[in-house]
């Protein structure tokens, strides 16, 4: 264990000290999913990866349930929070953020491999449980921007006419899924940082205007 990190942590209020442990778990969690399946991951493991006892864990959350659904709630607030900037920072026009949120979508899972373990494996799960309603609340959210994006473009006649809005967001997410699960297959997630710009120019000619096909154009 860290000494400094320790002494640094106890000479916090007892609250913030509690925050700063369930940041130091959901950050081990993560750390260890991209190595493990998370179904194997127990308390002793979080509390050996952080220097605590297996029973300090419970001071800071009341199950292990309780950690994986901190993680995904810091997952859904910083990728989501990427996703909107990444979509913002590529000027007005629609198409290249779409482009951006494609590919900060795809340097997330990069940097952060454990999450699509985590969300996959919970999909898998038959029974509906806390998780698995924490990743349906995420896809929601995801597809309403995609829905946004996608609806601007439209509007600025980037799109096909006959393009439908729904059907595009579903094959937009579809083709991140399909990138970041064969990277998994491989055991190289950094693969996909070379295929994800061709995957995408692949789905934007699909769905974009051609240059001569313009709404309005006699």
């Amino acid at each position: 264990m860290n000494y400094f990190k320790a002494m640094e942590v106890q000479d916090k209020p007892p609250k913030q000290r509690t925050v700063v442990r369930q940041a130091s778990l959901v950050e081990a969690a993560l750390l260890l999913a991209a190595q493990h399946s998370p179904a194997d991951i127990t308390t002793a493991d979080l509390a050996h990866a952080v220097g605590i006892s297996q029973g300090a864990v419970f001071k800071h959350f009341a199950s292990k349930e309780a950690i994986w659904l901190a993680v995904l709630e810091w997952v859904a607030e910083t990728l989501m929070n990427r996703l909107h900037t990444a979509a913002a920072d590529a000027d007005r026009a629609a198409l290249p953020a779409l482009r951006a949120v494609f590919l900060a979508h795809v340097d997330f899972v990069m940097v952060h491999p454990g999450v699509p373990r985590l969300i996959f494996q919970e999909l898998q799960n038959p029974g509906d449980t806390a998780l698995k309603s924490r990743v349906r609340a995420l896809m929601q959210r995801y597809r309403q921007l995609l829905l946004a994006v996608l609806q601007h473009a439209k509007t600025q006649q980037a799109l096909r006419p006959d393009v439908d809005l729904q059907a595009a967001a579903v094959l937009f997410v579809g083709s991140v899924q399909g990138l970041v699960m064969q990277a998994l297959l491989a055991d190289d997630v950094h693969a996909i940082a070379a295929l994800a710009p061709g995957v995408f120019a692949l789905l934007q000619q699909g769905l974009q205007c051609p240059p001569n096909d313009f709404q309005g154009t006699p």
